[in-house]
């Protein structure tokens, strides 16, 4: 639910790679030439209210508590990696990656903010770039927990 959740406030990319149209083709009622270029903004996906309600900007991992949606390109409203023929090759490598590093730093770490700071003191703006990265670093205090 995490990792779900994360992917969808903070995409690979903003933008999926870019795609043409082969033929003329009519979507939700819109006309799509052929030779049309086709950008899908993921990232604008991710918060579109219409899809995940109106606390879309929240980080809610609970919205993926059934577990009905999945990352893979089945489920259209969250497709990090893109879809089909044409979805990312290193998908799969990325996801277990993602969750392997998720799953050692909760386990084998506690983390607390320094300095005696509270959560809600926490900057979490971002600044525009390919990967939409933090406007200041997060600093947490890691206690190594797993003694020997």
């Amino acid at each position: 639910m995490v990792v779900k959740e994360s992917l969808r406030l903070h995409p690979v990319a903003l933008f999926l790679i870019p795609r043409e149209s082969m033929e003329d083709v009519v979507v939700d009622g819109y006309l799509i030439p052929k030779n049309t270029r086709i950008l899908v903004n993921t990232w604008s996906m991710g918060r579109n209210p219409n899809i995940w309600s109106e606390n879309a900007e929240e980080f809610l991992p609970e919205r993926f508590i059934d577990g009905n949606i999945d990352l893979r390109g089945q489920h259209f409203e969250l497709i990090p990696f893109g879809s089909g023929r044409r979805g990312c090759p290193g998908m799969q490598l990325g996801l277990i990656t993602v969750r392997l590093v998720l799953s050692q730093l909760i386990h084998c770490f506690d983390w607390e903010l320094p300095d005696g700071m509270l959560p809600h003191e926490l900057d979490m703006s971002e600044t525009f770039g390919l990967s939409l990265p933090r406007a200041n670093h997060l600093l947490a205090k890691p206690t190594y927990r797993l003694l020997e």
